[in-house]
């Protein structure tokens, strides 16, 4: 008998181990992102954290009974934070790709961006031909190298002066305020951010280097994850919370339907 029990005993201690564990898994969201990105998360004059993927992942996470909680990270290296298990997603503008695809667990997309060419105001380069000889910057591992280093832009960047990858797009603007910096590959909504705070300072290109979709990544295996927050954002476009998000941070109704 005194086995019996014990047995017993034992069983339901590592079912209750189970559902803590379980539970605590449940509870909360770690997020990834580079906080430096403006509008979609970065720190204002209080050093809070806010943004547009801030105020998403907040809501998304909220209605999925969950806590978001933000871990600011170097963008170079999300792909081992993802898969150690450091953070559970990445939420920060993350552009849907079939190289992404096969790396994470993606989900469905949720807002609409592009690839931007951002040049000082003054600047003679109006097209991406006029790069010929320049100095252009981009993001370490981000969309924009990724169209530079592409096959069919090999003649573009074998054109150019210079490539610099920076770890944030805080230190190219500064680059290119210092003139060391002619031309920067960039996301629509942060480029178009920055014009609005920075106005007549710099111009964007017409022509650009890509339109995309926008996602939230998580560990490849992570699916449960991953439905809850799909199911969260389709609610929150269905009932206009997404758009209202966006027109808050952006002026503009950019969510992917």
């Amino acid at each position: 008998m005194k086995k019996i029990l014990l047995a017993m005993m034992s069983l339901l201690m590592v079912a209750m181990m189970a559902v803590g564990c379980g539970g605590e898994a449940q509870k909360k969201v770690v997020i990834g992102l580079d906080d430096n990105f403006a509008p979609m998360g970065f720190r204002n004059e209080n050093n809070e954290l806010v943004g547009l993927d801030i105020d998403l992942a907040r809501e998304a996470c909220k209605r999925a009974g969950m806590e978001a909680e933000f871990k600011p990270i170097d963008w170079g290296t999300k792909e081992a934070e993802i898969k150690s298990g450091r953070i559970d997603a990445i939420w920060n503008c993350f552009t849907l790709n079939a190289e992404r695809e096969a790396t994470y667990g993606m989900s469905e997309p949720y807002l609409i961006n592009s690839q931007l060419i951002v040049v000082p105001a003054d600047s003679d380069v109006n097209t991406i031909a006029d790069l010929k000889g320049k100095v252009v910057a981009v993001q370490d591992d981000s969309t924009g190298a990724y169209a530079i280093e592409a096959e069919e832009s090999a003649a573009l960047k074998a054109s150019l002066k210079d490539y610099r990858k920076y770890p944030d797009f805080v230190a190219i603007y500064m680059d290119m305020d210092a003139e060391r910096v002619d031309a920067m590959v960039v996301d629509a909504v942060l480029a178009r951010y920055y014009n609005t705070k920075n106005l007549g300072k710099y111009k964007v290109l017409e022509e650009n280097m890509g339109d995309e979709v926008v996602a939230v990544a998580f560990k490849k295996e992570n699916n449960e994850l991953r439905e809850k927050i799909n199911k969260a954002l389709a609610e929150m476009k269905k009932d206009g919370t997404a758009k209202k998000i966006s027109e808050k941070w952006m002026g503009a109704d950019i969510i992917k339907y």
